[in-house]
């Protein structure tokens, strides 16, 4: 049957389907280091939505899985693919077919970068806000498949704070148009929301309407504060969203964070504290909110100091993005995570860290969207990072658990992928976690996309 469906995708899209074992081989990994089993049967390039929907319509007939793949820039191994499968890949449907200054919209093709999107949008004064720290890499049909965050959500919301309308395919190949062009529409259920953060399990993103704003422009003024412990920035970060204060970014940065970046880019960020908060304000009165700011994390404790230099600005919001690639230089095997946590419970959530880590005796640097209360503990550890050793699961495990006590969640941005579907019934709950699961099979009933992610086997 395998042979059959690559002879029967050949025959419909011919030069576009690939079973080059060194053209899949890649295909089974993304950026978590999760490895899938074996090898997928072929990819298929797909180059428009009829493309798609013949993909669509060949795997649904023949019951053959499918995963659909941006850029494998994914944490939480939500789009990688293995024996028996076919990779339907959008990396080349990377148009934009329209741009609506009076509407600030965006009509986009899911496999165009977000870096590549907001410099187009440029020439027009216009802005996608979603910024995750692989913008230059990561596409925006994976962006909204995922429900992707960044250090901008705080002020500006993850990614489905940004879509107005979707075109998906389904299982079957049918196209469905969900959401609105309108900013306001309310009419039936909210499909475009659900298939938004979906993970590829529901249907196809083939086309996207995006809500855009006007570029942010004047002062973008920029904190830098240290801080005597990791709990004292946390609470500081609280503090400042509990005096009525919106950063556009606030990073925290915990003492082996400060130590790897400054030893990645060969500067000195670990001799005036044990911990780091990065805040940027801007837009109207930015200047004012800033200061406003300092003075708060001045108050509670941190040693501060304000720049309106744009690239000493630049700089230093650099730095933050680097983290994990800073991580990675180590060459040490990892387990990256993603939870939060309400910003309240910050300074209780990072203690929990500290006590597991000491615990299991494994390093837990946890760099984090402060603003948002959204945490990246990743589980540093000799070996590969597709063989995670079973001690590390298990400090994982009660990490999970320590943010749902505090009243959090699995996952801020990352998603939920094969990483964490073992532990998302703790979260949902029996009722929710088999509803969730009947949602699925109406929208797929065969169960062939994007099989074994997100609800355990």
């Amino acid at each position: 049957m395998s042979a059959d469906v690559v002879a029967r995708l050949e025959r419909k899209l011919p030069g576009r389907v690939v079973t080059d074992p060194e053209a899949l081989e890649p295909l089974r990994r993304d950026r978590s280091g999760a490895v899938a089993p074996g090898r997928p049967l072929a990819v298929v390039f797909a180059e428009s939505v009829g493309d798609v929907q013949a993909v669509c319509r060949t795997a649904n007939e023949t019951g053959t899985p499918l995963v659909t793949r941006g850029a494998g820039s994914g944490l939480a191994g939500g789009a990688i693919a293995g024996d028996g499968e076919l990779v339907l890949s959008t990396e080349r449907m990377t148009r934009i077919l329209e741009i609506s200054i009076p509407n600030q919209l965006a009509v986009v093709e899911p496999g165009l970068f977000n870096g590549d999107l907001n410099r187009q949008l440029a020439a027009h004064g216009l802005w996608w806000p979603p910024d995750p720290a692989s913008k230059e890499f990561s596409t925006v049909g994976g962006n909204i498949a995922m429900n992707a965050g960044g250090l901008l959500c705080a002020k500006y919301g993850v990614t489905r704070e940004s879509v107005l309308a979707l075109k998906v395919v389904l299982a079957d190949g049918s196209l469905l148009e969900v959401g609105h062009r309108t900013v306001k529409g309310v009419t039936g259920y909210d499909l475009c929301a659900l298939m938004i953060g979906s993970e590829g399990t529901l249907g196809v993103i083939v086309e996207a309407t995006l809500k855009v704003r006007p570029a942010v422009t004047g002062t973008v003024p920029t904190i830098g504060a240290y801080f005597d412990s990791i709990p004292d920035a946390a609470a500081a970060s609280a503090a400042v969203t509990a005096a009525g204060l919106r950063p556009a970014i606030m990073e925290l940065l915990d003492t082996y964070m400060l130590q790897t970046v400054g030893d990645y880019h060969g500067i000195d960020l670990i001799s005036a504290g044990a911990a780091y908060l990065l805040i940027q304000t801007d837009g109207p009165g930015a200047l004012d909110e800033a200061e406003r700011i300092l003075a708060e994390v001045t108050r509670v404790g941190g040693r501060a100091e304000l720049t309106t230099d744009p690239e000493t600005a630049a700089s230093l919001v650099d730095v933050r993005r680097s983290g994990f690639i800073a991580l990675e230089a180590t060459g040490r095997a990892m387990l990256v995570e993603d939870v939060a946590v309400p910003r309240d419970r910050m300074p209780d959530m990072y203690a929990r860290i500290a006590e597991i880590s000491a615990k299991y005796g494994v390093d837990i640097p946890a760099p984090s969207h402060a603003g948002d209360g959204n945490l990246h503990p990743s589980f540093l550890f000799d070996g590969s990072s597709s063989e995670v050793p079973e001690y590390v699961w298990q400090a994982a495990e009660e990490l999970f658990t320590a943010a749902l006590e505090l009243g959090g969640t699995l996952s801020g941005e990352h998603g939920i992928g094969t990483l964490k579907r073992r532990f998302l019934g703790a979260e949902l709950g029996a009722e929710q976690y088999e509803l969730q699961r009947r949602i699925k099979q109406v929208f797929d009933p065969k169960g062939i996309l994007n099989p074994g992610k997100v609800f355990a086997a």
